[in-house]
């Protein structure tokens, strides 16, 4: 079905297929904390692609986030799909990079047998974004750096030629923090969910645990 871009252009949209995982789209998954987004995203692509590549992105700084880590890995592990795991907190973009060229180590790229790239999902865009900050933090060209990491990541979802989930939070409909890195923080995941889904096939809002897709509905003016 044609739909017009934000450019006034129609174009045709990416048809979706079975669990052949051979179809280039994109898809971004947003809502709040224990909203249900993971489990959609898990679930939308256990029925689009045969096995995937499942891109964590938290680090583990405490016991608690340390226990949380090791549970999701056993969930997968437990999980009747094959997902290939690949902890990459900073380098995001270089991963997708290499899944994409081939390049990626190969104890940790595509599932075995997969002569393509494969479908990946990462989970999630939020840890990413607040540990590239952390990592910036103190430097003068903070800001201009983030932006830079976060175009970087946007380009590579774009070429990226398999089916790719990304899952991400609202963070913004909060209070105003009070301390500046809070601040850049919301400011800048605010913008990176705004040009990933300006990028995306399908854009999915995920609350009480129901998925309503959002792109199909944008008023284009």
């Amino acid at each position: 079905m044609p739909h017009r871009g934000r450019d006034g252009h129609l174009r045709k949209r990416r048809h979706l297929r079975g669990r052949g995982g051979d179809v280039r789209v994109s898809v971004l998954v947003t809502g709040g904390a224990r909203s249900g987004k993971s489990s959609f995203a898990e679930r939308w692509m256990m029925a689009h692609a045969g096995q995937a590549v499942y891109v964590a992105t938290a680090q583990a700084f405490d016991r608690e986030m340390e226990e949380r880590i090791a549970l999701h890995r056993q969930q997968r592990t437990a999980a009747a799909y094959p997902w290939e795991t690949r902890e990459e907190p900073l380098r995001l973009a270089e991963l997708l990079q290499a899944l994409r060229t081939g390049q990626a180590d190969p104890a940790n790229a595509a599932p075995a047998g997969v002569d393509r790239p494969p479908a990946v999902l990462v989970d999630c865009l939020t840890l990413w974004l607040s540990n590239t900050l952390l990592a910036l933090e103190g430097e003068e060209n903070m800001e201009p750096r983030l932006m830079e990491a976060i175009n970087k990541l946007v380009e590579q979802i774009q070429a990226y030629p398999a089916p790719l989930v990304l899952v991400t939070n609202e963070v913004g409909d909060g209070i105003v923090p009070e301390y500046r890195l809070g601040r850049v923080f919301r400011d800048y995941a605010g913008i990176l969910n705004r040009k990933v889904a300006a990028v995306s096939d399908q854009v999915f809002l995920v609350t009480v645990g129901i998925p309503i897709e959002l792109k199909s509905r944008e008023y284009h003016l």
